[in-house]
């Protein structure tokens, strides 16, 4: 019988969620669900120097809006935990394993001071370790550990030994093991290091796909060294190669790039950003760009993994989400941006009406706020009356002026309804010989003093109200 497909999201709680550890976990996610397995969460806080305190619930927080549910994890329990690898630490899982992996050959007591590790550079500054504790006998292991000499455990890798694995997106990799260094598995403070922690997690927890950046390519080799000392059976490895900022460089905490919440902040939809996020370094059979959550998991293989790295484009997720925001009910979309236009200076004006303008204009809902601000702007600065003059509808200051004049006239008589409005406005044409796109063009530009506005003369004046159109239409005629 095979055996399930058990895979993990193992993330370290060291800042915000970056969309390459996003990506990773989607990957994760889909492969376990296409293949009716088991999806895990696994919190690795053994760096403390780096553990920032929020950004566990930033992890929750992020998988949770994704639209990712773990099977097992920190809260949502299981057979394996605890599923924090600090609270596996105090366990003293880790150091049962170190142990046994001493007593195997895999690893072994370091005692080597910090002077001494320092003398080990080279001209340009690196240090490699030169197996010297390996070389201690049982008797001065002994000794130094009854006196409470400090020490480390560090992993016994063989020298001159190929060391060859299987990817199945980058095939067969081969690392002379001179290459691989004795790294270190157990801190001084007692506390695993991830080289070490991983693979006995991985192990306990049953984990048959490791799903990582391709960064780990070169380090595998170590861990299924330690894989084979134990004789344990090695997981498979799907490595995912980088996304990048550009030609040049890769996307970076270091350098703030590319926070999932950011981009909920500045009003994406989540599942855009997850939809983007999944093509990066991927693509289903049929080319498709935009897909539900249920169509990612049954599209998704590693067949359409890509080799090459990926760029992040935003004006293409900016694009995508504008699709999915045209697919929002009206209640759902004017629910999504009310935070957005209490942002506004026209947060005065109805939101409805606002929200009903700006459904199919709006890409991201943090543009709504530049949409609509003119609103609010219209007595900043004198508008330029050459924006009355149109080519296209034979219209100049003069033409505007004459209908802007008749037009206070007469509005004042209309049943004062968006259906009245327009009646008014396309009766006006016919009744004074002009055009209807003179009218709707002379008096569009009266009430909102802007050349492009997101919506037509009709609903600019609903909008504004019976009061506040007809002294917008007095100050036009005023400049005129």
């Amino acid at each position: 019988m095979d055996t399930q497909v058990r895979t993990r999201f193992a993330p370290s709680p060291t800042g915000f969620m970056h969309v390459g550890n996003l990506r990773t976990a989607l990957y994760a996610y889909y492969y376990a669900k296409r293949s009716g397995g088991k999806f895990l969460l696994r919190i690795e806080d053994t760096d403390k120097e780096r553990y920032v305190e929020s950004a566990v619930e930033v992890i929750y927080r992020t998988l949770r809006v994704a639209g990712l549910r773990a099977d097992e994890g920190p809260f949502e329990g299981g057979a394996y935990g605890p599923y924090v690898q600090s609270e596996r630490s105090a366990a003293g899982i880790y150091r049962k394993y170190a142990e046994e992996l001493i007593k195997k050959g895999g690893a072994y007591y370091c005692f080597c001071t910090k002077e001494r590790l320092e003398s080990l550079a080279d001209g340009k500054g690196i240090r490699t370790y030169d197996k010297h504790c390996l070389k201690l006998s049982g008797e001065e292991i002994a000794e130094n550990l009854s006196k409470g000499v400090p020490y480390v455990i560090r992993q016994n890798i063989p020298k001159n030994t190929p060391t060859v694995y299987e990817d199945l997106v980058f095939g067969k990799i081969e690392i002379d093991s001179d290459e691989l260094e004795d790294n270190i598995l157990i801190k001084s403070d007692g506390m695993p290091t991830y080289n070490f922690a991983n693979v006995v997690d991985d192990h306990m927890m049953g984990i048959t796909h490791i799903l990582r950046g391709a960064e780990y390519l070169s380090s595998t080799p170590k861990y299924n060294l330690m894989y084979d000392a134990f004789g344990w059976e090695r997981p498979v490895y799907i490595h995912l190669q980088l996304i990048m900022k550009d030609a040049t460089r890769k996307l970076s905490k270091r350098y703030g790039d590319a926070n999932f919440e950011d981009f909920i902040a500045k009003g994406y939809l989540p599942h855009a950003i997850v939809n983007y996020i999944s093509l990066l370094g991927w693509s289903p059979k049929d080319n498709r760009e935009k897909l539900s959550m249920t169509e990612l998991i049954e599209n998704f293989s590693v067949d359409g993994l890509s080799r090459s790295s990926s760029i992040f484009d935003e004006n293409k997720m900016r694009w995508l989400n504008a699709q999915y925001i045209k697919e929002l009910t009206p209640e759902e979309f004017a629910a999504a941006a009310k935070p957005f236009l209490l942002k506004s200076k026209a947060a005065s004006y109805d939101a409805d009406k606002i929200a009903k303008l700006l459904h199919n204009r709006t890409e991201v809902l943090s543009d709504i706020p530049s949409l609509i601000d003119f609103l609010a702007e219209y007595y900043d600065a004198p508008f330029d009356t050459g924006l009355f003059v149109n080519p296209k509808w034979k219209t100049d200051e003069a033409v505007a002026k004459e209908i802007l004049k008749i037009y206070l006239e007469e509005v004042k008589d209309i049943a004062f309804t968006e259906d009245g409005l327009h009646a008014f406005l396309t009766e006006f044409g016919e009744k004074h010989g002009y055009k209807k796109g003179q009218v709707l063009w002379c008096v569009r530009i009266a009430v909102t003093g802007r050349a492009a506005t997101p919506g037509g003369a009709v609903e600019m004046i609903d909008l504004l109200g019976k009061e506040e159109s007809e002294g917008r239409v007095r100050y036009a005629l005023e400049r005129l």
